[in-house]
């Protein structure tokens, strides 16, 4: 069974789906902790949620761009008594351009908050949860997982399409302890992970009905990691995407993505 309130980790707290998620479980009864780079955004949004919804909420500000980050956050946990019944592992950004126009420091960096970290915080907290017989993780992955790679954000696809993979054997080796694991794939999300890369006005070409809110896609996510979902594509649209990509032979799937990618990918060589 699950706690009275239940404690969520979220990384990447400080916008976008991030914050939607800490807002979201917020209203749900559960405490929080919050972790990103910007102190100032993740104490405002605590502030939020305990006014309007009563919530325990600790702000552990990191940069999981530094390897040490998962150990000390995890270790911060250990010494408030914090026990984590949800991860959500959202933290994430792009790296606009093409892979030769970035120094390594930078594809390195990117690496390391997309990939390691999560796995890292899943690999740290997920045996307590298994003592317990109770956790969630939600590992914040994208559509792009599932279609062909573009030119432009090397590394983006093939990151989220780790993402998926692992948490589908998390899910399996998992399920029986009591712990549900669930990759969620967003496609075009209203925040400001387009601003942070540039590309704003490059998206905003995109027809409205490809886009949807963060607090839609986070409702999705949570309804979904409940149910046991190892898996979940948000918005009939994005499913749609996916499924006719995998209907597709190869070669015409990826000519497709590379002519719809110029649109909103930035080719800097």
């Amino acid at each position: 069974m699950p706690p009275a309130r239940p404690l969520s980790l979220i990384t990447g707290a400080s916008a976008g789906i991030g914050a939607a998620f800490a807002r979201e479980l917020a209203a749900r009864g559960h405490d929080l902790v919050l972790t990103a780079r910007r102190a100032e955004r993740l104490e405002a949004l605590a502030e939020e949620l305990r006014a309007t919804h009563g919530s325990t909420v600790t702000v552990l500000p990191c940069d999981l761009e530094d390897p040490r980050a998962p150990e000390q956050l995890c270790a911060a946990l250990a010494e408030r008594g914090l026990e984590v019944g949800w991860l959500i592992n959202n933290a994430g950004y792009g790296v606009p351009g093409s892979f030769v126009a970035n120094r390594w420091a930078t594809h390195a960096a990117f690496l390391q908050v997309l990939l390691t970290a999560p796995t890292e915080l899943a690999w740290r907290l997920l045996p307590a949860m298994r003592r317990r017989g109770y956790g969630r993780i939600v590992n914040v992955a994208s559509l792009a997982g599932f279609v062909p790679g573009t030119a432009g954000h090397t590394l983006y696809a093939a990151s989220k399409a780790y993402l998926i993979k692992f948490s589908q054997s998390l899910a399996l080796e998992n399920h029986s302890a009591g712990v549900n694991v669930c990759a969620l794939c967003p496609g075009f999300t209203k925040s400001e992970f387009h601003d942070v890369t540039g590309t704003r006005a490059k998206v905003e070409q995109m027809p409205g009905f490809m886009w949807m809110r963060a607090q839609d896609v986070v409702r999705e996510g949570i309804e979904a990691v409940e149910r046991g979902r190892a898996v979940h594509v948000t918005g009939r649209v994005n499913r749609a995407i996916k499924a006719l990509s995998e209907l597709l032979p190869d070669r015409l799937a990826l000519w497709l993505s590379a002519r719809e990618s110029r649109r909103y990918r930035n080719l800097d060589h």
